[in-house]
């Protein structure tokens, strides 16, 4: 079968990357809607909780820290929190069995959770590479076990992916750091490009289903991801001053959870899937040999590696619905 997929370019959606969540949901209704957020409780993902429930969405939360979760949106009406940590597969079959139970149909996922260069991890049986394990094997585990309900509900499954993406491409031959040094950035920069082949193979693998799949960079904010970086490359990297003051070309939370709403709701993508967007729209291909960091990689939408990446995943994991 062949696939083909939306452009990879601007669409001009009209938003921008200041644009924030109750901007691109002004004229949306969700009522009805149910959407599942991984890490939906805290920094990006709370915004996106919030802002998908004031729009009439119930939110499903599956949660590692569900004590945290449960104060931190376990009173908002429409809410409800579940266990899972994605770096455990059992955690997720666990979570996904429980949900299937309940017998209802998503018509959205927001693949939100992660973790960004920790210190060198090993989760699992097997003693996978955390970053690729909890943002990628954790969330493809996920998606697959609950295909049927997505499916059913012709769902939009969206991975927020980074502009990180640009520090790295799949490490084909060590994958999980086993054969040479560890490097935290390098680790990150695979997992957010394996964001992105994500959706891209998921969008060819669902659309005669209804299914649509998108990536995305939500822009720069200091959130808790940070946790793992120390303050002194924080200053180092411009991300703040010596007086801590957050640069000016950061996002708020708000702004930065738009662009992950947009994808997952707007009218403007119907019919439309398999690309990588930035700033409430479709972000253009990163030019070649440009540092600019704006942009897509061609690495990362490239429907090989795609499609090379999700047989390795589902041989990973043991999970296809495909």
């Amino acid at each position: 079968m062949t696939y083909t997929t939306t452009p990879q370019h601007k669409i001009g959606s009209g938003f921008g990357a200041r644009s924030t969540t109750d901007d691109v949901l002004s004229d949306t209704d969700l009522t009805g809607k149910l959407a599942v957020v991984t890490g939906g409780y805290v920094g990006l993902g709370l915004e996106t909780t919030r802002a998908l429930t004031r729009a009439g969405a119930r939110v499903v939360v599956p949660a590692r820290r569900r004590e945290v979760a449960e104060k931190a949106v376990g009173g908002v009406d429409g809410v409800e929190v579940d266990g899972l940590d994605l770096a455990d597969l059992d955690s997720v079959r666990d979570f996904a069995d429980r949900f299937l139970a309940s017998g209802r149909d998503i018509d959205i996922v927001v693949n939100n959770a992660g973790i960004m260069a920790c210190p060198e991890t090993r989760v699992g049986p097997a003693g996978w590479e955390a970053q690729f394990a909890t943002n990628h094997l954790g969330h493809f585990a996920l998606v697959n076990r609950l295909w049927a309900p997505i499916a059913r509900g012709g769902g939009r499954v969206v991975s927020v992916s980074s502009r990180g993406h640009h520090l790295s491409d799949i490490r084909w031959n060590d994958i999980h750091f086993e054969l040479g040094p560890y490097d935290k950035w390098a680790a990150y920069g695979q997992a957010k490009t394996a964001n992105v082949l994500f959706a891209i193979h998921l969008d060819a693998l669902g659309r005669e289903s209804g299914v649509r799949a998108f990536a995305l960079h939500p822009g720069e904010i200091l959130t808790e991801l940070v946790r793992h970086t120390p303050r002194e490359e924080m200053i180092e990297r411009g991300w703040i001053d010596e007086n801590g003051n957050v640069s000016e070309g950061f996002k708020t939370p708000e702004q930065g959870a738009a662009t992950q709403v947009w994808a997952a709701t707007s009218a403007q993508l119907d019919g439309m899937g398999g690309v990588y967007c930035e700033d409430c729209d479709i972000a253009e291909p990163a030019p070649p040999n440009d540092d600019s960091w704006v942009g897509v990689r061609d690495y990362a939408t490239d429907s090989a590696q795609a499609a090379r990446l999700w047989a390795v995943s589902a041989d990973l994991t043991g999970v296809n619905a495909a």
